[in-house]
């Protein structure tokens, strides 16, 4: 399967940019004939219009010229540095920096944090912030009768600096969250992967088992005839030996069938049926026996309340590879302990090996994390398994509990079911 989209990936959606350009175009058009018509300011509003009117052009030169429904990091660039020259024509027509509607000035810069690279960004900061300083020192003065105010210099330069301010901070804000958001986009496409894979073989295991139960019967009508022609003419040398062939090659079908099967032990009984968390754990942990030369310890509490629950893809992945953490990262011993009592089933998986880097254990859930103090390569990991193993289950209802163990000295998981909640899975 291949991910659709690629988190690193930086563009512009065009739909919502072009809306977005509509609305600041539509809404400068409205504020300078306003102001000129209706307050009767004094200020150059046909120069303004006309500065608006190459907004209008240049959108729908957007608009109609790139077909992509995705602009990439040149174009993107490009019309967000045509859009902050703009406003700051306007601004300087009607006062600079002093002009209330100078804090526009930093959304282009802010829209573009989220989507596109630290590189662009910077230039657009960049040139946002040279804006604002060529604002503070050249510009028409206000329009009339504003003009008649006087700042103090205190407050004249103070509004500058707070623009420059702002624009960084909300800058820094919002390409911090966007590049999280990435970051755990591209893992939940992995999730969506892992479990398309899992479904997949599933589903073709299930067709396979499905094939095989039906082709039973008919096979077995086929054995029961190719029997009586033996009998009838095993004493006949010119058609015994094809006839034998005809019988070992039934045998031989429903041998193959056999193995296809999920329970090749009883035939008719080919889907999986519900087991209890303990058989859940033990499944699992005898296909990493096959693989590993650890030792996994299981202890069950004296008062075990077992009862059977349905198989999960998820549950199962997500078990798995918190097990398959403690087997990669444990010296000797795996140790696990299953609980359940009327209200509450828990499973505890604890490891012999160093635990979770301390630096790190703040962050354990996330994804692409990695640890300074890891001096193996190989065993820093980058924190994805973990935050799909979470994932998983947090959706299937557990609670996690994730820290470094008290008893064994290496990392101990503990999930955690309501047993109503379990069963309704």
């Amino acid at each position: 399967m291949v991910l659709a989209t690629n988190s690193k990936s930086s563009h512009l959606n065009k739909i919502t940019y072009v809306n977005l350009r509509w609305i600041g175009i539509i809404g400068q058009f409205v504020t300078i004939n306003t102001v000129a018509f209706i307050f009767n300011f004094e200020f150059n509003f046909i120069l303004a219009n006309i500065v608006v009117l190459l907004g209008v052009l240049s959108n729908i030169f957007l608009f109609y010229f790139f077909k992509k429904n995705q602009l990439n990091e040149k174009i993107s660039l490009n019309f967000l540095t045509l859009d902050i020259i703009q406003l700051s024509f306007l601004l300087y027509l009607t006062g600079g920096t002093i002009n209330p509607f100078s804090i526009f000035l930093i959304i282009p810069s802010i829209f573009a944090s989220n989507s596109l690279s630290i590189k662009t960004n910077i230039l657009l900061l960049f040139f946002t912030i040279l804006s604002i300083i060529l604002l503070t020192f050249y510009h028409n003065e206000l329009p009339s009768p504003l003009n008649t105010y006087i700042f103090s210099n205190y407050y004249y330069y103070s509004v500058p600096i707070a623009l420059i301010i702002a624009l960084i901070f909300l800058s820094f804000f919002a390409l911090t969250f966007g590049h999280e958001s990435k970051v755990r986009k591209d893992a939940f496409d992995k999730i969506q992967e892992v479990i398309s894979k899992e479904n997949e073989l599933v589903s073709l295991g299930g067709q396979a088992a499905a094939a095989a139960h039906s082709l039973g019967t008919p096979l077995s009508t086929i054995k029961i005839i190719s029997q009586d022609l033996y009998n009838n003419f095993k004493n006949n040398n010119d058609v015994k030996k094809d006839i034998e062939l005809l019988v070992s090659q039934v045998d031989r079908c429903n041998e193959i069938l056999k193995k296809l099967s999920l329970n090749p032990i009883v035939e008719d009984d080919f889907i999986d049926k519900d087991i209890t968390l303990h058989n859940y754990v033990k499944e699992i942990i005898n296909s990493f026996k096959e693989i590993s030369d650890k030792n996994f310890i299981i202890n069950i509490e004296q008062n075990y309340n077992s009862f059977e629950i349905s198989k999960s893809i998820e549950i199962i992945y997500g078990i798995r590879n918190f097990i398959g953490n403690a087997n990669k990262f444990s010296k000797k011993n795996i140790y696990i302990s299953i609980t359940s009592d009327s209200e509450n089933s828990s499973i505890s998986i604890e490891d012999d090996g160093e635990g979770f880097p301390k630096d790190i254990l703040t962050k354990i859930g996330d994804p692409y994390i990695k640890s300074l103090q890891s001096k193996n390569e190989s065993r820093a990991g980058l924190g994805l398994g973990i935050f799909i193993g979470k994932t998983l289950l947090e959706k299937n209802k557990a609670k996690l509990l994730i820290r470094n163990s008290e008893t064994r000295g290496g990392a101990e998981i503990k999930i955690e079911w309501l047993n109503k909640d379990l069963k309704s899975i």
